[in-house]
């Protein structure tokens, strides 16, 4: 008996060691990443990257070395820093030979963002589908939600956890008569009444086929979306942005990054080479002129220019990641939300 509470005594304290040298070593040694924050200008034609450095405070340059004040930065960022140009009566009349006004910058501009922690989470499998077409301009939460079976959708009531049968036969029969494979692969939705207007879910079928799933009037809308040959897709995104342009995002299974048009329903490739959900963060400042996406992995900040109209690809800069720590256990990661014990 003693020899065994020794054993377990010497293997407490090596499980000890492993998780906090390294933890020590973090906390007094590492030091703070320096990767500026960077945005494409249409009006350079360059990335700006803004950071600290060591004795200057804030700088702001371009590629070429370039240095600006934040006063010229307002200017060749004007998507992002319009509030401030309008305070100083500074928001120009036109961007680049294209009048604008504000109206038009506050109705495309958008930011989206992505992180592996929300990907990996455990998700409760229940989702209040919201009236898309109320007739009111707030948005109000359903008195149900439903779940996808192997049999069809069923929707419960919240207050007497009961299975409402006609509404789940109206909108089960509608998924199945568009084709629609029981159960669900993937389902991506945006399930609150903090926006301006719903368009429901995008799901993945049982084989791999798209789907448009909405309520309106109390009736199901379900619309099949047909993908490029050869597209295998596997996570969904539902963006709805002010301007309506697109529906959502989505990534295939050699994480290829795609743009899912509103209305036409075109899905189309951008120039982002590479973004897995699983491991990456993504982050997306978008206006009518660009977009700049930012794909943080575990070894750079990646960032993209993309063409606001067909998604191509115009330019790219990448910031390397330097690691802070060194091997030993942990409980915890920035790429999930469990506490398990990991090497």
């Amino acid at each position: 008996m003693k020899r065994f509470s020794q054993i377990f005594l010497y293997i407490t304290i090596a499980l000890l060691i492993i998780w906090q040298l390294p933890w020590c070593y973090s906390f007094f040694a590492a030091k703070p990443s320096k990767i500026p924050f960077s945005m494409y200008s249409s009006v350079l034609g360059d990335f700006l990257s803004m950071g600290n450095e060591d004795g200057k405070g804030v700088v702001r340059r371009d590629q070429s070395g370039n240095v600006y004040t934040q006063e010229q930065t307002d200017s060749i960022l004007p998507f992002f820093y319009m509030r401030q140009l309008m305070a100083d009566e500074r928001f120009p009349d036109s961007i680049n030979g294209v009048a604008v006004t504000p109206r038009e910058v506050q109705l495309t501009n958008f930011s989206f963002r992505s992180a592996a922690s929300d990907i990996n989470a455990s998700k409760i499998e229940l989702y209040p589908l919201l009236e898309s077409m109320s007739g009111r301009v707030d948005l109000s939460m359903p008195d149900d939600v439903f779940r996808v079976t192997s049999k069809g959708l069923e929707f419960i009531g919240m207050k007497t956890n009961t299975i409402d049968t006609d509404k789940s036969q109206l909108f089960t029969e509608a998924m199945v008569k568009k084709g629609f494979k029981f159960p669900a692969r993937r389902l991506a939705g945006n399930p609150t009444t903090r926006k301006e207007y719903d368009e429901g879910y995008l799901i993945l079928d049982n084989e791999g086929k798209l789907f448009h799933l909405k309520q309106t009037k109390g009736r199901p809308y379900v619309r099949a979306i047909s993908l490029p040959e050869g597209l295998n897709a596997k996570y969904l995104f539902i963006t709805e942005f002010k301007d309506r342009k697109t529906l959502g995002f989505l990534t295939d299974i050699d994480n290829n990054f795609y743009v899912l048009n509103n209305k036409t329903y075109d899905v189309i490739k951008t120039g982002v080479p590479s973004f897995n959900p699983e491991e990456d963060a993504l982050s997306i400042f978008g206006n009518m002129f660009d977009w700049t996406v930012c794909v943080k992995t575990a070894d750079a900040d990646e960032y993209f220019a993309l063409d606001a109209d067909d998604y191509s690809f115009i330019k790219s800069i990448s910031f390397p990641r330097k690691s802070n720590s060194i091997p030993g256990l942990r409980f915890t990661s920035s790429q999930d939300k469990y506490v398990k014990p990991r090497f």
